[in-house]
């Protein structure tokens, strides 16, 4: 199901850039490839179920979920070093500068890009933005100190404790109703994979499971795998109301010692659940 949103406008580790498992036009607008190694891991005892798991499903978070997200504090311009993916690179600028706070004390400060012009048209994005994220549990806030807001139709990116969006990308994500299953995973780089990702309890999972929740993490098993496999967790967990029988079944015959370590954790995860 596709569900529509109420505003048109995505990864560094750079991303949420794997396929959903059919149509390959959408494989080839979406993915990219990732720098760096990973580990070479056994092939898995079974085949993953996905190719990514930002497709999965529409409504694990919806536009219609609460959001910690409380206001909004213009705060000038002044120079920000931000990754924009149009010139694959750093770029020095003099971007809009807005705090975000959230009800559970958190902050973003989000950077927009001055090619925006205007204060206001700034506004906009920063505050549509911040609003949806927060509607992502504090525990994928928590590392998340920054935001960079560009234009262009490029993938979002998680990482280096920030989000970064492409406004241009948001209208694809809207249109197929991933917009925060994408920040989930964006944001579960920056502020999950540097905890756990080389943690023993997620190492023992990995081995433990019979297979990984998706090809792009098998692929990436060190850079992708949690960010991959968190959504899915929030969805058989805390969205099971959500979600079908059967794709519950697929993800918990897939991932039960990630699940169980996910569990281990816990995590807050309002305003998904209540504290």
């Amino acid at each position: 199901m596709v569900r529509a949103k109420k505003r048109p406008g995505i990864v560094a580790r750079w991303g949420a850039r794997a396929k959903p498992t059919s149509g390959g036009a959408l494989a080839v607008l979406l993915l990219t490839g990732c720098g760096g190694d990973d580990r070479v891991m056994p092939e898995p005892v079974i085949q993953p179920p996905f190719s990514g798991t930002i497709f999965i499903d529409p409504d694990i978070i919806t536009d219609a979920d609460p959001t910690t997200f409380e206001g909004l504090v213009y705060a000038g311009q002044a120079p920000r070093t931000m990754f924009d993916r149009r010139v694959d690179g750093w770029v020095t600028l003099d971007p809009f500068l807005f705090d975000a706070t959230f009800s559970d004390g958190l902050t973003i400060e989000v950077q927009v890009n001055p090619e925006f012009a205007a204060v206001s048209s700034a506004e906009t994005e920063a505050r549509f933005y911040a609003d949806a994220v927060g509607r992502l549990p504090a525990p994928l806030r928590q590392d998340v100190e920054t935001m960079w807001i560009h234009q262009g139709v490029e993938l979002y990116g998680g990482g280096n404790r920030n989000i970064l969006i492409h406004t241009g990308q948001t209208a694809e994500y809207l249109r197929l109703g991933i917009l925060e299953e994408t920040l989930v995973h964006e944001a579960a780089h920056s502020s999950l994979d540097g905890r756990y990702a080389r943690s023993p309890g997620w190492l023992d999972a990995q081995s433990a499971d019979p297979t990984f929740i998706s090809t792009y993490a098998r692929d990436y098993p060190d850079r992708e795998d949690i960010a991959e496999s968190f959504g899915p967790y929030l969805a058989v967990r805390h969205r099971a109301d959500r979600i079908t029988s059967a794709l519950r079944s697929q993800i918990e015959q897939a991932i039960p010692n990630r699940i169980a370590f996910f569990d281990s954790l816990g995590l807050d995860m309002a305003p998904i659940t209540p504290h």
